[in-house]
């Protein structure tokens, strides 16, 4: 009488275990990518708001500045806004002129290997990123 086996042989297991490996080495690095992407756009939305807030600022007294000449403090600074981590920082490049700005977000912690850098927006509405790429603002 023959015996019936149940079970995997190693061959079968080692065929299993491969096939998963390729499956990952595909599947993370695109996973990544799409969470970066969804951070950078949030930052831009950030930079929108922030740049709306701007706005805001000198429809009230035509001078982007505070009264003492200064830039003004934000209403936020980081990227996300509460919790733990961060992942961008918004900040003015330069001094913060009468009737200009330019506001600049800087990928931090995981999302410092972001392909497109930071980003920027000024007071004109120019959008530009340290990579140069027209995508990093589509």
């Amino acid at each position: 009488m023959a015996r019936s086996e149940k079970g995997f042989t190693l061959i079968e297991l080692m065929i299993v275990v491969i096939i998963i490996g390729i499956i990952a080495a595909v599947a993370i690095p695109s996973y990544q990518r799409n969470v970066e992407s969804t951070r950078r756009t949030t930052a831009q939305g950030d930079l929108l708001e922030l740049a709306q807030f701007m706005e805001r600022r000198y429809t009230n007294g035509y001078d982007y500045r505070d009264a003492g000449g200064n830039a003004p403090t934000l209403p936020f600074t980081t990227m996300p806004r509460q919790g733990t981590g961060t992942f961008y920082n918004y900040a003015f490049v330069g001094n913060v002129q009468r009737s200009e700005y330019t506001l600049r977000a800087t990928p931090a912690g995981s999302q410092a290997g972001d392909d497109c850098g930071w980003l920027q927006i000024n007071e004109a509405g120019t959008r530009t990123s340290e990579s140069g790429d027209a995508w990093c603002w589509q």
